[in-house]
């Protein structure tokens, strides 16, 4: 078991930083959801048509990326609200458990890591020829995803914030 929740109060930019980083995977899945739809969306025709793939196997895999992805983005309010130190009485089995504190560091720390790793990069988009893209599409979806490397900071941002105010 870990310890009891601190009673402390959360700093406002932690809360903000979270909201953030909840938010920062927002554009590139709601511009998936779009490719999924049809629109090609900075894609030529031909490139549309290899990303996305015959049958549903590609638009499955795209919509539930872009799920995913949101779904990780918003566990980060867990570290900001009491639902990220004590599992909500309503889950069947574990509600009003307290979550230990590592346990949530260690995930969370994990999850730097792999951000960092994963969407730093994006940094150079504009320097990888596209060759499936139009011009614009290039640049347009370069912007789209750009924010996905401000994840991993505002996570270790919320991180520190949340060890500080459970110690």
């Amino acid at each position: 078991m870990g310890s009891m929740p601190a009673n402390l109060v959360t700093p406002r930019w932690a809360v903000w930083a979270a909201h953030a980083a909840a938010l920062v995977a927002l554009p590139s899945g709601l511009w998936r959801i779009g490719l999924v739809l049809g629109f090609p969306l900075g894609y030529t025709e031909q490139g549309l048509r290899e990303l996305v793939g015959p049958g549903m196997a590609g638009p499955v895999h795209m919509v539930a990326l872009s799920v995913l992805t949101e779904g990780a983005g918003l566990l980060t309010l867990g570290l900001v609200r009491s639902w990220g130190e004590v599992v909500p009485r309503w889950v069947p089995y574990a509600g009003g458990r307290v979550i230990p504190r590592r346990v949530v560091q260690a995930v969370a720390w994990t999850g730097v890591a792999v951000l960092t790793v994963l969407w730093t990069p994006f940094l150079f988009w504009w320097t990888v020829p596209h060759d499936d893209m139009t011009a614009a599409g290039h640049v347009a979806v370069g912007f789209l995803y750009l924010p996905l490397v401000a994840w991993a900071p505002l996570l270790a941002a919320v991180t520190l914030a949340y060890r500080r105010r459970t110690r």
